[in-house]
């Protein structure tokens, strides 16, 4: 392995295009980017979601690697291009195995690659569970801003579902200056309920914690209600639950029942992936015939196209787009290369002649 150093930036001289390198980005890498900038990532996110819906991306659909002995488990391919300033190509690889929880390591684990613009070429790997909950949570706390604006900022957030997401959910939300009066927590693992409990408290969180011991009690005492589960199917039906109107962070995408999102004001990434693999928002477009139930993209919220009204549950139904994996992971490439900590693979490229 070579580190190499930054050097200024100077223009490419005609001729052959430079021999390509490959470098591995580890997570202590890429938390070390990432940690304590919860605001510059979340404005990487939405200009990222401003590029999608402008056309400037290209965004297939997710290829989900099943397992008939191993149900519960699953390996997902998102490629993705992004144009713009960020101009990268690339391909995350996650796998979601939730039976690693009680083997004590984490469900998820994912690399991210990343190919130059102009060649293809293939020039990072980087380790890419921090990555993807990152993405994941700026999304979330940049849909909890603008999902609240026209109606009182929530002051009571409720966790349903306590793992990493959630904390790294949570984090988002404090970086990004949102502050809490109460905090809920609910799981089916009380174990899980405690451990983000004592978490909460461990960080320094100013609101009080609560553990609720059920659906109804944590989303009846939220004004912003976080869905960060590994629900297969909905579980949550009850329309009655949601009579004060919440925004809700419907990240797990499995959780809620048609029925109650026919009773909410609903708001995803992008229409076309959401409507896929049966999610909430796919299962009820199959129960009703149409998609009239969905109001539009985050993007069309933040550019003033829609209006988000405070007189009914607003939820935002996330896919997650390869993209932004694509545009986070291009901000770490960048953040390593200036710190001049680059790991290059010293040959990695080793048939670089055409005729040898």
């Amino acid at each position: 392995m070579t580190t190499v150093r930054p050097t200024p930036r100077q223009s490419a001289p005609p001729g052959p295009l430079p021999v390509p390198s490959f470098a591995v980005i580890s997570g202590a890498q890429v938390q070390q980017a990432l940690e304590g900038r919860e605001k510059q990532i979340v404005e990487v996110v939405e200009d990222t979601y401003r590029l999608h819906g402008a056309g400037e991306s290209v965004n297939p659909p997710s290829s989900f690697l099943r397992f008939p002995d191993r149900p519960s488990s699953r390996i997902i391919a998102l490629p993705a291009s992004i144009g713009g300033e960020t101009r990268v190509d690339g391909l995350k690889w996650i796998s979601s195995f939730p039976s690693n929880v009680a083997a004590g390591i984490p469900r998820a684990s994912a690399v991210l690659i990343l190919n130059n613009y102009e060649t293809g070429y293939p020039f990072a790997c980087l380790e890419s569970s921090i990555i993807s909950a990152t993405r994941t949570a700026a999304s979330a706390a940049s849909a909890a801003d603008w999902l609240s604006r026209g109606r009182p900022r929530p002051t009571r957030v409720g966790f349903f579902g306590a793992g990493l997401i959630a904390r790294y959910i949570h984090t988002f939300l404090e970086g990004t200056g949102w502050s809490f009066e109460e905090i809920g927590v609910h799981d089916l693992s009380a174990e899980s309920a405690a451990g983000y409990r004592l978490y909460l408290e461990q960080c320094g969180t100013a609101g009080r914690v609560t553990v609720h011991d059920s659906a109804e009690e944590l989303i009846r005492a939220s004004d912003l209600v976080v869905f960060a589960t590994v629900a297969p199917q909905p579980h949550v039906d009850e329309v009655s639950w949601f009579d004060h109107h919440p925004v809700v962070m419907h990240v797990s995408l499995r959780d809620l029942a048609p029925r109650v999102l026919l009773a909410s004001t609903n708001i995803v990434d992008d229409i076309e992936h959401c409507l896929k693999a049966s999610t909430s928002p796919h299962l009820t477009e199959q129960l009703t015939g149409n998609r009239d139930f969905l109001h539009g993209t985050l993007d069309d919220v933040m550019a003033g196209r829609v209006t988000v009204p405070a007189d009914r549950p607003a939820v935002f139904s996330p896919f997650g787009l390869g993209v932004l994996d694509l545009a986070v992971g291009k901000y770490v490439y960048d953040e390593v290369v200036r710190s001049g900590e680059l790991q290059i693979v010293d040959d990695f490229f080793h048939e670089l002649r055409r005729y040898g």
